[in-house]
């Protein structure tokens, strides 16, 4: 199968590269930096920097994970712009271009996050559950998921991934923690009590494979473990993988006045379970946080 793959060269791209190239698929990902594709990804992957570069060659899957970090700094109003353009803008390229070839391609898997429901406080979400809130991240994600569904009039089937907090060894916001709870300095955010719907790598890449190879799977899928933590919780489990104390909480006025409106990110959760995941029948290798981080971290 020849997959095409923007966002490739992130966290999960570069997974799901390895783990599709291991099965024979053909790869392409489309980059602003082709060159460094087959590095970032594996000499089998070839990079491309314009989608016309695939000329008329058939296309059978196309992954669509493309986008700026949303939590890396304060979201002003030309942060807000990048994050915009970086997935509405690109999806629309990318429908664009889909429009015009006469072999489209079967399916189509675009990323989404679980803060397309907003702050959720307690309740439960399922991907029926309507929006919670009206904040940035669930205004973006709503965008995005709305661009890439108008491919399902093309006759493509439309997958969409909402995906919550990844757990990776060499990456993600995991990686960020590591050094100030090493030291001793971490603590839960807040009061702690707002959901963490967290997912192991090794889980969003497996299902999305799963996802893409079934052909009946079209929609929102919540890609997160079937047990979501609070903050306090992920807190100390954090700290015994580390052998580490995790007592000093970030108060949420401080993170207020420092992040601005990305606080509402930190300090608000979603309490969101994969139900149609599993009613698909795919089945999570990692739902215990603390099997979870000592398989990432248990070298620490």
């Amino acid at each position: 199968m020849h997959i095409l793959l923007t966002g490739g060269t992130g966290l999960i791209g570069r997974g799901l590269c390895q783990h599709w190239a291991l099965q024979g698929h053909q790869l392409t990902v489309w980059s602003r930096s082709p060159q460094q594709v087959a590095g970032l990804c594996g000499a089998q992957v070839r990079g491309i920097g314009r989608l016309e570069e695939l000329g008329d060659e058939q296309v059978d899957a196309v992954v669509n994970l493309a986008g700026a970090p949303i939590a890396d700094r304060p979201w002003s109003s030309k942060r807000k712009s990048l994050l915009w353009a970086s997935r509405i803008g690109l999806t629309e390229q990318l429908l664009s271009w889909l429009q015009a070839r006469a072999n489209k391609p079967r399916v189509l898997l675009s990323g989404s996050a679980v803060g397309w429901y907003g702050d959720g406080g307690e309740r439960e979400l399922h991907e029926d559950t309507p929006p919670v809130s009206e904040d940035f991240a669930a205004q973006l994600c709503g965008a995005w998921e709305e661009t890439a569904q108008r491919a399902e009039a093309m006759g493509i089937r439309v997958v969409l991934v909402r995906t919550g907090l990844v757990l990776a060894r060499d990456g993600g916001f995991l990686k960020r923690l590591l050094l100030p709870f090493k030291l001793g300095l971490g603590g839960r955010l807040g009061d702690g009590r707002q959901w963490m719907p967290w997912v192991h790598l090794a889980d969003q890449i497996a299902l999305i494979d799963f996802l893409l190879q079934q052909e009946q799977a079209s929609g929102p899928y919540n890609a997160c473990s079937p047990h979501p933590v609070r903050n306090a919780e992920f807190t100390r489990a954090l700290g015994r993988a580390l052998h580490r104390p995790a007592l000093l909480p970030v108060p949420g006025l401080v993170l207020r006045v420092g992040l601005g409106e990305l606080s509402g990110l930190l300090l608000g959760g979603q309490r969101a379970l994969p139900v149609r995941l599993s009613e698909a029948g795919f089945s999570f290798r990692f739902t215990d946080l603390d099997t979870a981080l000592a398989d990432l971290l248990g070298r620490h």
